[in-house]
């Protein structure tokens, strides 16, 4: 089948299906009601039209960028003919993408004023871009999406697309952060499950598109069975993201039965399981019978089927949710937090009640059962793993669910004391448990290589890393150290803090910082993977130092601040229970100061015995120099530099070698 009449078969399907649904969930009005404002007719069905055209842009971008870098077998260092033409097509896509985009710009303003689109004045749409969360979202996607057109067109290296493939995943991400799941109560797990749920369907659908429009390639069936292993991840993510999401948005079962919204969130859960089940199964079958074209054939009705669920989610997004009958006051810090103010905290109230966040759930869940199956696959084949390295792994793991997502997460909002406990749980505790388990060795003894060394697998992409300029620079010791104490001085004395911790996104990527400063510093020190930089453990034992001073010191300040840090926020969901601001910035202090005595003290002694066995090697390479110069009737160096200083101390001159 021609790659346009497939083309035109999705978009025919996304577009029936967008229309009749946007009709059945009450997303457009067919008339206009007296004494409201009215967008006109062009707004109500281009907006939902532009949102659709938006999303397949950036699907198809995703999919083929993926496609080029890491599904089709390279040429050396660079993309192969076929990557370099899909490399192509993502330039004019990406700038297709950024062009929908600010279309939906303008047409998001003339919905919500009211006033059609020729109307609009050019304030209203430029006040809505900058100073609106949504507005902002979009401007954030258009930056985007011209960044990968650039990069799409900036080489022909494997790297440059990988990094092109990763600016365009990117891309998709803003606008989740706005919307029903934004808007709605517990947003922690219902932001980022729709975040999730969108990235794994792009790569899906992307991927699959970006698989059919290299279907002439000689390595087809190659290409198609590692699309098939990553579409089975994002079918699985893809399922259980949407019901958690749909879940939260429905609110309960008789919702979702009796609503126009809920029998639409099912025909879709109902649409992608069939096909992602029917898809795995017939592609197995395909490709164990190295029949291209009813792969093909199947994967042009998959395709078809996707581009319809799309539709049907752009729909969704245009419908109204399920609201309860009883209608309660609205709640500004649930609106703000997304949960009610806690109680006074206690230990019980510190560990129940927890606040799950999908991101960290699922960080936790793919990082111990990736770390087991590696243990297992080493061990079967007869290699020994040191259980204190498992133990050490699947602490940090554990700990960083239970700091991101029990009820000490709650605390960590509205009191600053319990932030900066969780702040240095994050850069400390967790760190060093993760490198402790020297994930990079268990991932490079167990990571099968591809049998076609065209292919770049996880495990090449890895060495690449290890291997780059960035990994070298970043892992300087004084570099490492900079990143760690300037992030720690930026965040809280910079005026950083209050920001992100009033946006979901920044509050998410804060928490990451956190933990990926504090792996980045102690690997430098104490890490036992391949890739760092090899120092005498003296030199790291003063960068540790130095990192003890830094943080001592920032505790001093914070002890002695008689301002309110993030005092915007902290005083918009102050607790009535709490102390005053200071008090407790106070306390953060103390906390922060106490709690880093421990994980130093650790830090210092695995350094301090690094040093002693340095220099036991050092000797022993000595002594068996000593033996073997003895054995032949040579004089070793440690003999003639011991000369050297006897000469020197007695003023006479050294003897000289013949």
């Amino acid at each position: 089948m021609r790659t346009p009449v497939v083309v035109g078969s999705a978009a025919g399907a996304a577009g029936a299906v967008l229309v009749a649904a946007l009709m059945f969930g009450g997303a457009v009005n067919t008339e206009a009601l007296p004494g409201l404002p009215d967008p006109g007719p062009v707004t109500e069905w281009a907006l939902p039209a532009f949102t659709l055209l938006a999303e397949v842009l950036g699907v198809l971008t995703v999919g083929l960028a993926v496609t080029a870098a890491f599904l089709l077998p390279g040429d050396g260092r660079s993309v192969a003919a076929h990557g370099w033409v899909l490399l192509r097509r993502v330039t004019w896509l990406a700038l297709a993408w950024a062009f929908a985009a600010a279309a939906i710009v303008v047409l998001s303003v003339s919905d919500i004023l009211g006033i059609p689109v020729a109307g609009l004045s050019r304030q209203a749409v430029v006040s809505f871009g900058f100073s609106v969360s949504q507005g902002q979202a979009l401007l954030l996607q258009i930056g985007f999406a011209l960044a990968v057109a650039a990069c799409s067109r900036a080489g022909v290296s494997r790297a440059a697309a990988a990094v092109t493939a990763g600016l365009a995943m990117v891309a998709l991400l803003p606008p989740a952060f706005t919307g029903h799941s934004a808007g709605a109560g517990n947003h922690q797990i219902a932001v980022t499950s729709l975040a999730l749920h969108v990235l794994a369907a792009a790569l899906w659908v992307g991927g699959l598109t970006g698989v059919l429009l290299v279907r002439r390639h000689r390595r087809f069936a190659d290409t198609a069975a590692r699309y098939s292993r990553l579409a089975l991840s994002c079918f699985l993510a893809t399922a259980v993201s949407g019901v958690v999401n749909a879940g939260i948005r429905v609110g309960s079962w008789e919702a979702l039965q009796s609503s126009p919204y809920g029998q639409l969130v099912l025909l879709k859960v109902f649409a992608l399981l069939a096909v992602g089940v029917i898809g795995a199964v017939h592609r197995t079958r395909t490709l164990r019978a190295s029949t291209t074209y009813g792969f093909v054939r199947l994967a042009v009705g998959e395709v078809v089927v996707l581009a319809a669920a799309t539709g049907l989610a752009v729909a969704l997004s245009r419908s109204p949710a399920p609201v309860p009958e009883e209608l309660a006051e609205p709640d500004p810090l649930v609106e703000l937090l997304g949960f009610a103010m806690p109680g006074p905290p206690t230990a019980r109230a510190m560990l129940a009640n927890p606040l799950p966040d999908m991101f960290f759930l699922t960080v936790v869940a793919v990082g111990i059962a990736a770390y087991v199956a590696g243990v297992v696959r080493l061990r079967r084949a007869g290699h020994p793993w040191p259980i204190a390295r498992t133990a050490s792994w699947i602490g940090g793991m554990l700990l960083l669910g239970a700091v991101t997502g029990l009820g000490v997460a709650r605390y960590a909002y509205v009191l600053f004391s319990v932030h900066m406990v969780q702040h240095m749980a994050l850069s400390m505790a967790v760190p060093i448990l993760l490198v402790g388990g020297a994930p990079v060795t268990l991932a490079l003894r167990t990571l099968r290589r591809p049998a076609d060394p065209q292919v770049r697998g996880a495990r090449e992409w890895l060495l690449v890393v290890l291997h780059s300029r960035v990994a070298r620079f970043l892992s300087h010791p004084v570099v490492a150290l900079v990143v760690y104490v300037g992030s720690l001085y930026g965040l809280y004395l910079g005026g950083l803090l209050g920001t992100l911790m009033r946006y979901h996104l920044g509050h998410l990527a804060m928490l990451t910082h956190f933990v990926l400063a504090g792996y980045l510093l102690f690997w430098v020190l104490i890490g036992a993977d391949p890739g760092r930089r090899r120092v005498h453990p003296a030199l790291l034992t003063v960068v540790h130092f130095l990192s003890m001073v830094a943080h001592a010191f920032f505790g001093f300040v914070l002890l002695q601040s008689a301002t309110v840090i993030a005092s915007d926020w902290y005083t918009a969901v102050h607790p009535p229970w709490a102390a005053p601001l200071l008090d407790d910035q106070h306390l953060g202090a103390s906390l922060a100061w106490a709690f880093g005595e421990l994980p130093a003290v650790v830090v210092l002694l695995v350094l301090v015995r690094q040093w002693i066995r340095s220099d036991e090697r050092e000797q022993a390479r000595l002594d068996r120099a000593a033996t073997r110069a003895d054995a032949t009737g040579e004089e070793d160096e440690l003999a003639r530099y011991n000369a050297f200083l006897a000469a020197a101390s007695t003023g006479e001159p050294a003897r000289q070698e013949p």
